[in-house]
C-alpha cells in the first residue's frame, strides 16, 4: 500500500521531518518526506497497512512544538513505490 500525505499546521521549523523520519524507520515503511514551498510537509509512505496506520497516528499528533491543523490522504498507485528505498528525508541539508 502506498500513501501520500500533506500535513498542514505548524509544522516546518520544529523537527517534524526528522519526527516522520524516525516513526517511519521504525515502522519499516519506505518513502520519504519533505517540507513544501507552502509551508506544509508531504510524506509519501509504501508498507503494510497496519504500518501505515500507525504512521498516520503519528502525523497527526506530530512532535512536541508542532501544531497539525489537517492531515490530507491519498492512496497512491502501488507503480509509485517502485522507486522507493529506506525512509529518507528529501531536501534536507
Amino acid at each position: 500500500m502506498v500513501l501520500h500525505f500533506l500535513i498542514q499546521g505548524r509544522v516546518q521549523g520544529v523537527g517534524f521531518r526528522w519526527f516522520v523520519e524516525r516513526e517511519a524507520g521504525e515502522l519499516d515503511l519506505r518513502g520519504w518526506v519533505r517540507n513544501t514551498e507552502d509551508g506544509d510537509v508531504e510524506v509519501v509512505a509504501a508498507g503494510d497497512p497496519g504500518d501505515l496506520h500507525e504512521l498516520r497516528l503519528s502525523l497527526k499528533r506530530g512532535p512536541r512544538g508542532s501544531r497539525v491543523d489537517r492531515v490530507i490522504e491519498h492512496t497512491l498507485d502501488e507503480s509509485e513505490a517502485e522507486n522507493l528505498s529506506s525512509f529518507r528525508i528529501d531536501g534536507a541539508w
